[in-house]
């Protein structure tokens, strides 16, 4: 196992500064996920680490070697793209061999690897089919494998899985999580997913415009976000917000509501500029609830509800079990979980409450 460590990294292309001053440290034999929009530098990281970038400055450690200027071939790292990068003329066995002939691996170790990896992979029954005789999930998994097969101490995976429909996702998912606990490798996956993030990761690490938000376990992430910026990321639906101000005898009020600051918040100045943000999983439909919203729209999703709601012009959102007796039109009564409401200053930070 092998730890990565990178300290004030800066990436320019031309004029365009992607990542500046960034500091990362991936535990050895975690699986870490890098986290963000389409842009935020995520995959920009990945390739540096592999080696596929130049360094503007600060410095990239693999295990206890300095890599910031080493060649791809000497990192010790594989890597598994978003397409899958097979060679169609070539069975999946010749695909699995293809690295380790490039390395001159003698022909006993060579089948050793390939065996145990498809073994692994389960593709035993697939080695001497081509890459156009099989679908998107065996394709993924040959070009895992060919990562693999090179015993590389850390595997980088940039959105392997974005090609794929979504049940094909769900179940590489879950083989992806096996396949790291038997391996024990350390692993670096890029997505914009934050199913992906949270069912895979050790830690996530939230990115936006080249800049850490955030770095924690996924319950950290979800339940603790640093800023807004990450409290509306993550989720799905998005977090509720309700901006508004702190009003005199410690209230806080914004339109379609007003409450009690919770004790934390009750000695900061009247006026100030604070937000409410609450998860739609804690938005709680009571017939004597203390707030009222009139509904949107009613989305089924099987064992659950979506409740598109609004609240004094703004939009919120709650998700309920079950069939619940809500239809579109009416005026329902609320109340937000006092135990799970976030608490945002002007600067958009979560303050502690």
């Amino acid at each position: 196992m092998t730890r990565v460590h990178i300290q004030d990294l800066s990436i320019r292309f031309g004029n365009h500064e992607v990542i500046r001053g960034l500091d990362l440290d991936v535990h050895s034999g975690e699986f870490l996920v890098l986290l963000g929009p389409s842009g935020c530098g995520k995959s920009t990281l990945l390739h540096t680490i592999a080696g596929l970038n130049q360094v503007s400055g600060g410095s990239i450690h693999i295990g206890e070697q300095d890599m910031t200027h080493a060649e791809p071939s000497q990192r010790g790292v594989g890597m598994v793209f978003q397409s899958y990068a097979l060679y169609p003329t070539m069975t999946v066995r010749q695909n699995l061999e293809f690295p380790l002939k490039m390395a001159k691996c003698p022909k006993d170790e060579m089948a050793r690897r390939v065996d145990a990896a498809a073994e692994m992979l389960q593709l035993q029954p697939l080695l001497e089919r081509k890459p156009g005789q099989l679908s998107g999930g065996q394709r993924q998994r040959v070009a895992i494998g060919r990562a693999i097969v090179r015993e590389a101490k850390v595997l980088l995976l940039d959105e392997p899985l974005s090609n794929l429909d979504a049940k094909l996702r769900g179940d590489l998912r879950r083989e992806l999580k096996q396949l790291h606990a038997r391996l024990g490798n350390t692993m670096i996956y890029v997505t914009h997913d934050q199913v992906e993030a949270m069912t895979l990761a050790t830690r996530i690490v939230v990115m936006h415009q080249g800049v850490i938000q955030q770095i924690g376990t996924p319950a950290e992430v979800y339940d603790r976000p640093a800023n807004l910026r990450v409290a509306g990321f993550v989720g799905s639906p998005a977090i509720n917000r309700f901006p508004g101000r702190i009003a005199a005898g410690g209230r806080f009020e914004a339109p379609g509501l007003a409450l009690d600051l919770p004790p934390a918040l009750a000695g900061r100045p009247v006026g100030e500029t604070l937000t409410l943000a609450v998860r739609p999983e804690h938005v709680r439909l009571s017939a004597d609830g203390p707030f009222s919203a009139s509904v949107q729209l009613v989305e089924p999703l099987g064992n659950q509800h979506v409740i598109w709601m609004q609240c004094g012009g703004s939009p919120l959102s709650a998700v309920l079990p079950g069939q619940p007796e809500v239809q579109e039109g009416m005026t329902v009564r609320f109340d937000l979980s006092p135990e799970q409401r976030l608490w945002f200053d002007a600067q958009e930070l979560r303050i502690e409450a």
